[in-house]
């Protein structure tokens, strides 16, 4: 009991009786709070600092705080509140000029958003002159920098320069110097569709074909003939092979891949260089779900791939160079002038060049 007495004796001792005393007090009570942290005129009395709860010495403290930056004036609900600031980010303020203080402050509120030079202009009445003068004066101070937004690549958006800009003004991952990287893009989902797939689908062993080493030796044009005969029914054949290859998986199977598995699979295959989140790759994912490349199942939950044929309606798609004879000649190499197999007496072109 009489050590309680004597702790009450002692706070009463130390409780702060001048001006300059409660200054400092309410200033480092509300500095102990949350960075976040909102007061009102109640939450400032309930701190135990100002004596009798005086709402005039409360006001004079604040009004001082203010006046040097501690305080920063806000507006909750129509009531007057503060926040607490930095003594560091105070001295920033209190170097500046009145109308530099404005600008700023705009430009601090926007957050990592930005704030648009034309929305700063509208909002502090300044002078298009005056405003750039300010904005010069803060960026030589090093205490704003301008970015370029990708939704809006010809404003000029300004930020603090302790800031890095939000997904939503850069883009995100899939934005290079503010343009979208296609190639990135597509690789991701080249990666992303290779992994579903390899998880949506039982692959069973191949069986593999034997193929004979074609020795470059002269042979006749029927031979040349009867080999290439050979090798187009071969690669017809593995095609088949691999669509029926992909069996479906039972009923019942969980296995499918959610967007954590196919985030960490991006992750390993190292084909990006920073870090997806699963926003992003959920992202992806979507694009790939409207090409129907992919379908969600499980309640949404995991993905799965979708098998579809070689090409539109069953037809092989092909291109310029496989379409020519020498694009998919098995024997290509053994054509020479004056052999069995060369372009002069090659009956495949003019079938080609006929067609």
């Amino acid at each position: 009991m009489a050590t309680d007495i004597e702790d009450g004796n002692a706070a009463a001792q130390t409780t702060p009786s001048s001006p300059q005393e409660l200054y400092n007090a309410l200033y480092a009570s509300c500095a102990r709070q949350p960075e976040d942290k909102v007061f009102n005129q109640h939450d400032l009395l309930a701190l135990g600092v100002i004596p009798n709860n005086n709402l005039n010495e409360l006001m004079n403290c604040v009004n001082k705080l203010s006046q040097n930056k501690l305080f920063k004036t806000l507006l909750k609900d129509g009531i007057p509140c503060w926040k607490v600031v930095k003594k560091e980010e105070a001295a920033k303020y209190r170097g500046l000029g009145a109308e530099d203080a404005m600008v700023y402050a705009y430009i601090e509120s926007s957050g990592r958003e930005g704030i648009w030079t034309r929305t700063i202009r509208s909002r502090t009445n300044l002078h298009q002159t005056v405003m750039n003068r300010c904005l010069k004066t803060l960026e030589n101070k090093h205490l704003i920098k301008s970015i370029q937004s990708a939704k809006f690549p010809t404003r000029k958006i300004y930020i603090l320069a302790t800031l890095q800009p939000s997904d939503d003004v850069t883009g995100g991952a899939f934005y290079t110097d503010n343009e979208l990287d296609i190639p990135f893009v597509a690789e991701l989902h080249r990666v992303a569709e290779k992994y579903i797939m390899a998880k949506s689908w039982y692959h069973p062993p191949s069986k593999g074909t034997s193929r004979k080493k074609v020795k470059k030796t002269k042979m006749s044009q029927q031979e040349a003939e009867e080999l290439r005969r050979q090798e187009l029914e071969d690669k017809q054949q593995q095609s088949q092979d691999s669509r029926s290859a992909m069996v479906p998986m039972p009923p019942g199977y969980t296995g499918y891949p959610n967007i954590s598995d196919i985030t960490r699979a991006i992750h390993s295959s190292k084909v990006s260089q920073i870090a997806m989140k699963e926003a992003e790759v959920r992202q992806l994912m979507d694009v790939l779900c409207w090409s129907g490349r992919v379908e969600k199942v499980m309640d949404g939950k995991a993905y799965r791939s979708v098998r579809y044929g070689p090409g539109v309606d069953g037809v092989q798609v092909e291109n310029g160079l496989t379409e020519a004879p020498c694009g998919r000649c098995p024997v290509f190499d053994l054509c020479e002038e004056g052999g069995p197999v060369n372009a002069t007496t090659c009956i495949y072109f003019q079938d080609w060049l006929n067609f």
